[in-house]
């Protein structure tokens, strides 16, 4: 397929709500932060593409953690790739398609190959913003595709995903269909998320796999006993999300940060007792970053980047004062004594509570024996 030096078009703006519409001199009344941090590259696995160390995830910028400022997200959007990010995950669910709009917006004028778009789908939801189940079909995998790639305005997805296993659907099918549309030219790496080893083990049958995205920060290792030996085996990679566990150990969370439509409100690990302790184990982490000069942040997203180079951590960062934060951890350098010290300082299975309700947890493979 014909990509070249394709550049990003504007939105139609049909496609957006009045109040979500601005114009170029909204973004520049906004001030600006430059980044310029030294920004590493890797591989994602031996079969997937090579971006930046770390990635931004963008879902927080239309859902699930209250409203968003719209023209400053846009900014941080181009911020990041203007300090060489080029990894940008999303999903068809995020917003109901306002993520991939919003994204098309920041993107606009951009070198198609410069940046690596990460979409999930799979994910229904209803006009009211409720949630409908899984759908990982093989009609669903093209249709949700189709649909991506109008909103997203690009004529290919880099890694497409399935954001949950579908229990009705076998995932040799649901790769399957993802494969067709690889060798039709609108994919260009199959990607999994929150799914076990052993269904990690029969999809990379059916098309190699470039990562899996899973949750993995200090205070959620679970992929360290079975997860990451079989992605290692197979050469598969690592984007992680949740690497500052929803902003729980960011440095920056209270109790008074709940708000209106934010959903970590029905999170156990942000819920009285357990959050009281969790916020200890932040202030141990305090301690850790303050001997290496660094926020805790930094400190957190480089111990992840330590844990091995075939893992990208993603940062949801919705502003540029955090992205500049977060970005800065690129430079921070671990040892391994440093890490075995982080570690001891906040020990595996230490977190009070799960990291979603347990409705939640009993959608996740990853989290099945």
């Amino acid at each position: 397929m014909p990509v070249g030096k394709r550049r990003y078009a504007l939105p139609c703006q049909t496609f957006l709500k009045s109040e979500d519409r601005m114009s170029t001199s909204q973004l520049d009344d906004h001030r600006s932060i430059t980044l310029k941090p030294t920004v590493t590259r890797r591989t994602l696995g031996e079969h997937g593409p090579t971006v930046s160390s770390i990635g931004l995830g963008a879902m927080g910028m239309s859902d699930l953690y209250g409203r968003a400022d719209r023209t400053e997200s846009i900014a941080t959007i181009r911020a990041a790739l203007d300090a060489g990010l080029s990894l940008i995950d999303t999903g068809d669910f995020y917003g109901s398609g306002h993520n991939e709009l919003l994204i098309r917006e920041a993107l606009a004028g951009r070198n198609r190959e410069g940046v690596v778009l990460s979409v999930k789908f799979g994910e229904r939801r209803d006009p009211a913003g409720g949630w409908g189940g899984t759908d990982n079909s093989a009609a669903a995998v093209k249709n949700s595709l189709a649909q991506s790639l109008q909103r997203l305005g690009t004529d290919y997805i880099d890694i497409y995903r399935p954001a949950r296993l579908d229990p009705k659907v076998p995932i040799e099918d649901t790769v399957g269909a993802m494969a067709d549309m690889v060798k039709a030219g609108y994919v260009r790496y199959v990607g999994l998320s929150e799914v076990s080893a052993p269904t990690i083990r029969k999809a990379h049958v059916i098309h190699p796999i470039s990562d899996l995205q899973i949750e993995y920060s200090l205070i959620s290792r679970g992929i360290e006993k079975d997860i990451l030996p079989t992605l290692r085996e197979l050469g598969i990679g690592v984007t992680a999300y949740g690497v500052l566990s929803r902003g729980l150990i960011s440095g920056h969370w209270s109790k008074a940060r709940e708000g209106d439509g934010d959903f970590r409100s029905i999170n156990p690990r942000f819920q009285g007792e357990n959050l009281d302790k969790n916020l200890r184990l932040v202030e141990k982490l305090r301690e850790q970053a303050r001997v290496k000069g660094v926020t805790v942040a930094q400190l957190a997203i480089a111990w992840v980047l330590a844990k091995g180079k075939d893992i990208v951590p993603l940062v949801g960062a919705r502003n540029r004062d955090r992205l500049n934060e977060s970005l800065s951890a690129i430079k921070v350098e671990l040892s391994p004594s440093d890490v075995a010290q982080i570690e001891r300082s906040v020990p595996a299975d230490t977190a009070a509570g799960t990291r979603y309700n347990a409705y939640l947890m009993g959608q996740l493979d990853s989290e099945k024996a």
